[in-house]
């Protein structure tokens, strides 16, 4: 089990979750963060400082969001598992369902 990062990430990648994150798995795509599946300890630490609410355990995943599963799992597919996001920074890219999306709304208020 993982969590996931989900549609209020896009375009916004607030980055307190990073912060918290004692294992370092949460790595910077272009337009959104993603959370190594195999790195995450499942230990909670970044749900709740994600200011909009982004970040969800894999079986809480909303229906609406249940895409973004997959993408944060195949993000990992050309990159692998680099032990730590610090050492990698911004990958340049994005799962392509993330970089097909619209500009997201900015506004998180």
């Amino acid at each position: 089990m993982t969590y996931v990062i989900a549609q209020p990430c896009v375009d916004v990648k607030d980055k307190a979750c990073i912060d918290e994150c004692p294992v370092d798995c949460i790595y910077e795509g272009e337009r959104s963060l993603y959370i190594h599946p195999d790195e995450c300890v499942d230990c909670g630490a970044c749900e709740p400082v994600c200011p909009v609410e982004a970040i969800y355990y894999e079986d809480d995943v909303p229906d609406e969001w249940a895409e973004y599963y997959k993408a944060n799992v195949e993000f990992f597919n050309e990159l692998g598992s680099p032990g730590g996001a610090a050492k990698v920074g911004n990958t340049g890219y994005d799962h392509a369902f993330i970089a097909a999306l619209p500009p997201q709304n900015q506004d998180h208020g």
